[in-house]
């Protein structure tokens, strides 16, 4: 009887760690917000925005006095402590074009390519 008491507590101790595990794995990768934003136009990115899908203003520019370049690429964090995974981007160019998507889920990808 003591040992299978033991046993039972070893395979329950066993499960909670595993789920335990799973569940901090799935939180560390949802906690990652991190976008590598890549010009693949033949345009330079002057400015950038990004805003969580539930607000309806865009923040401020992430870019700021810096531009992206064709071919350049940057490294976005886009934890705005909310929580969303959705955002919506917004490129403007040196042409004056501009191009916005909605709805980019940042907790999905690790990359995002504007190209022409």
């Amino acid at each position: 009887m003591k040992s299978t008491l033991s046993a039972l507590r070893t395979t329950i101790l066993l499960v909670v760690l595993t789920l335990t595990g799973l569940a901090s794995g799935t939180a560390s990768a949802q906690e990652d917000r991190r976008v590598r934003i890549i010009n693949e136009t033949s345009h330079t990115i002057v400015r950038f925005f990004g805003s969580n899908a539930g607000t309806t203003d865009w923040e401020e520019d992430i870019l700021g006095d810096k531009v992206l370049e064709p071919g350049q690429s940057v490294m976005v964090n886009f934890d705005d402590g909310t929580g969303y995974c959705k955002f919506d981007f917004k490129a403007e160019f040196d042409d004056g074009d501009e191009v916005v998507k909605n709805g980019i889920d940042v907790c999905e990808i690790s990359s995002f390519r504007f190209t022409e």
